[in-house]
């Protein structure tokens, strides 16, 4: 079996070719590399084309991106390595793969922690989410934005989890966050990670028995060949986080870095679109397919992983954020529902 260091180094000698082959441009062009796992029909993929796209604009074809997806050059965790040495310049992870590298991003992936999909986006594109992306900085992965994932729910092949009870004995592929393991082991599953790109045949080989995710990976990962019950529990809402490599960053001018930035900014708002129909339309095409698409009560899953944010009080970073974020848009909610009564 290939070993991790092994592995890594083939990633680095493949990046490393795609470099020469770069070099081939002109000076006067600044190129950047970008790979990431997703295919290509990904709403999240749409979005960064869409971010290349702008920071070609931005900057007068002074800055490009060469994209490679479908996890050409390596899954969540192989990219993120390259990034940290320098042999990639960005990449697109979940929150969830990013924990293992960034611990305060575990909030994140805390399951209800937000109460809807405008909460979760005032604090991620608020002063909790800006504190996040520049702590990656100090782990050299400096985050320049979330990009909308959804939310996440299960989905499998034997029968629909209407309760967690039906997860019991379970064998649930994760990703390999540890706030994954600890929200399956509450709702009484077996967490067993599996890396996406492995999952389709861990499914149908019965290696797993179910899995979780938003409605387009669903769809574009065509698990729904597999699994036929799809349980809209909405357990976690993670976003994914649009990367760059502090060795790229701190090597880049200012106003590169100001072009880079306002590309990402700019193209949150086309990705959340895309991603608002796409998930429409992945529900339309696994139901044609024959998949059972159900809405368990919430509440039955809620009540089983509330103790999982008790166990961050010994981690006051953490559990401070944890506080800022159920804060969030509570007072002007309030405010909005007193003036309502006037």
């Amino acid at each position: 079996m290939m070993t991790t260091k092994w592995r890594l180094s083939i990633q680095v000698l493949v990046v490393l070719c795609i470099g020469l082959i770069s070099c081939q441009r002109t000076d006067k062009v600044k190129t950047l590399k970008l790979a990431h796992g997703l295919n290509d029909q990904h709403p999240v993929h749409l979005g960064i084309l869409e971010m290349a796209r702008l920071l070609e604009e931005i900057s007068n074809g002074q800055m490009t991106i060469d994209i490679y997806s479908n996890g050409q050059l390596g899954q969540e965790r192989d990219l993120l390595e390259l990034l940290q040495i320098g042999s990639m310049d960005m990449t697109k992870v979940s929150a969830g793969a990013l924990e293992n590298f960034v611990p305060e991003i575990s909030v994140l992936a805390l399951p209800y922690i937000f109460r809807d999909s405008a909460h979760a986006w005032q604090v991620l594109q608020g002063g909790v989410g800006k504190q996040l992306l520049e702590k990656g900085s100090d782990y050299r992965l400096r985050g320049l934005c979330f990009y909308d994932a959804g939310s996440r729910s299960f989905y499998s092949k034997e029968k629909p989890f209407t309760t967690p009870e039906d997860l019991k004995g379970k064998k649930i592929r994760v990703m390999n966050s540890q706030s994954s393991f600890d929200m399956v082991n509450a709702l009484g599953g077996s967490p067993t990670p599996v890396s996406f790109g492995e999952l389709y045949t861990a499914l149908q080989q019965g290696v797993v028995d179910a899995a979780e995710n938003n409605p387009p990976s669903f769809f574009t990962s065509r698990h729904y060949e597999v699994c036929k019950y799809y349980s809209i529990d909405e357990h976690m809402s993670l976003p994914d986080v649009l990367i760059v490599g502090t060795y790229t960053w701190n090597n880049l001018t200012n106003q590169e870095k100001e072009w880079l930035q306002e590309a990402a900014d700019r193209s949150v708002e086309y990705q959340k679109a895309v991603w608002y129909n796409s998930v429409l339309e992945s529900l339309e095409a696994v139901k044609k397919a024959g998949v059972q698409v159900s809405y368990p009560d919430k509440t039955l899953f809620q009540g089983k992983v509330q103790n999982l944010y008790n166990k961050y009080k010994d981690q006051p970073k953490v559990y401070e954020l944890i506080q800022q974020i159920q804060a969030t848009g509570l007072s002007s909610s309030k405010t909005t529902t007193n003036d309502s009564k006037k």
